[in-house]
C-alpha cells in the first residue's frame, strides 16, 4: 500500500532550522510542528501545510513523498 509521509524533518534538518523557529515563523502552535517533524498526524491541516510551505519558500513536492509499506 502506498502512503503520502511527510520529509518536513529532514527538509528542516537540512536547513538547520528548528521546529522552534518554525513554529515563530508560522504562527503555528510548536506542538503541531513538533507532531508533524515527528511524522504523526492522521490528518494534514492544508492551512498549516500552507504556512509552512510559505515560510520555507517551498512546494509541496520538496516536503511530501510517497512510500511503499507491507499491508497490515
Amino acid at each position: 500500500m502506498k502512503r503520502l509521509r511527510l520529509k518536513l524533518a529532514q527538509y528542516l534538518d537540512e536547513r538547520k532550522i528548528s521546529r522552534y523557529a518554525l513554529a515563530k515563523m508560522t504562527g503555528i502552535q510548536y506542538q503541531i510542528v513538533d507532531g508533524y517533524y515527528k511524522n504523526k498526524p492522521l490528518r494534514y491541516d492544508v492551512y498549516n501545510l500552507s504556512k509552512i510551505i510559505t515560510a520555507l519558500d517551498c512546494g509541496v513536492e520538496d516536503l511530501f513523498e510517497i512510500v511503499e509499506e507491507a499491508d497490515p
